[in-house]
């Protein structure tokens, strides 16, 4: 079964890579996760993304487009990216979950994928 792991940081882990010190500690634990994962085989796709002051969000009202700037809602916590992966149940899902280097600060929503009509 697909799954998909959206990982969601505060805004000191997003800080991270901006800062010298800390961005070689920071991309290397999301590198070894990643690089674990993949190799492990169950990695469909994925993608990091942008920091979340980079998003625009658009919602329709009474018919008219209502455009902003940022996330769609202020949360302490923003989306990073997320990983499908193909596992044999959420158990499993839930153990890579808990791998993920922003778990212990942020969290991992975890999220079957619909199946595709084609099955």
């Amino acid at each position: 079964m697909r799954y998909m792991l959206q990982f969601r940081e505060v805004a000191e882990e997003w800080g991270k890579h901006k800062d010298p010190s800390q961005h070689e500690a920071y991309f290397g634990a999301w590198g070894a996760f990643i690089g674990e994962i993949a190799q492990s085989g169950v990695m469909v796709s994925g993608e990091g993304l942008l920091s979340p002051e980079t998003a625009t969000t658009l919602r329709i009202e009474n018919g008219t487009r209502q455009v902003s700037e940022g996330p769609f809602a202020d949360t302490k916590e923003a989306l990073g990216g997320y990983l499908i992966i193909d596992v044999p149940d959420l158990d499993a899902a839930l153990d890579w979950a808990a791998k993920a280097p922003c778990v212990a600060v942020g969290s991992v929503e975890v999220r079957p994928v619909l199946p595709s009509s084609d099955a």
